[in-house]
């Protein structure tokens, strides 16, 4: 992926965020648009950027860069989550532990994510790249360009991408670990 450069002078983070028991939900149509939703309510009062995302059944994997001097990303995860919980809590029910009904927590999302700051050109390629194969690296699809819930499409068009990216034999030895 040499091609692709980022504009922006902001802090970039990778996120991994889980669903409860890791439930296979987040492409669901319904959890879709809450997530849209609320990431847009969310980026009018803590604005950041989406450099990359991909939904898979049970996990998400972004790329976000906040504005400078802004980390805040715990913050903007929170309400996130809970708006998606708030809109979704009758379409997804499930056993609470005791914990998680005294909180009043609704069954969509792990407690936690996990971060990682990224430190430089290659390592914001590698999780870019990371993020589009990750569908084909869970045989979910073929090659990247077949998984409809990633930005990879928007890759394609700016001509980070060919097409064929994620898919073809020079795909299948890259180590992204």
């Amino acid at each position: 992926m040499s091609r692709y450069r980022r504009a922006t002078t902001g802090t970039s983070f990778f996120f991994t965020v889980v669903t409860h028991n890791r439930r296979p939900i987040l492409c669901d149509q319904p959890i879709r648009q809450a997530l849209r939703s609320a990431i847009e309510r969310v980026r009018l009062r803590l604005p950041f950027d989406i450099d990359a995302m991909v939904l898979m059944p049970d996990h998400l994997h972004c790329v976000w860069t906040l504005p400078d001097g802004d980390s805040n990303f715990s913050l903007r995860w929170s309400q996130i989550k809970h708006d998606v919980s708030y809109a979704c809590r009758e379409l997804y029910p499930a056993k609470l532990s005791p914990s998680r009904e005294r909180q009043r927590e609704a069954p969509i999302w792990q407690r936690r994510f996990w971060e990682h700051q990224i430190r430089d050109e290659i390592d914001m390629e590698r999780h870019v790249d990371y993020i589009h194969f990750n569908p084909v690296k869970h045989g979910l699809v073929g090659a990247a360009v077949g998984w409809p819930y990633s930005t990879f499409a928007r890759y394609v068009r700016e001509g980070v991408y060919p097409e064929d990216w994620g898919g073809n034999p020079e795909c299948e030895g890259m180590s992204f670990e």
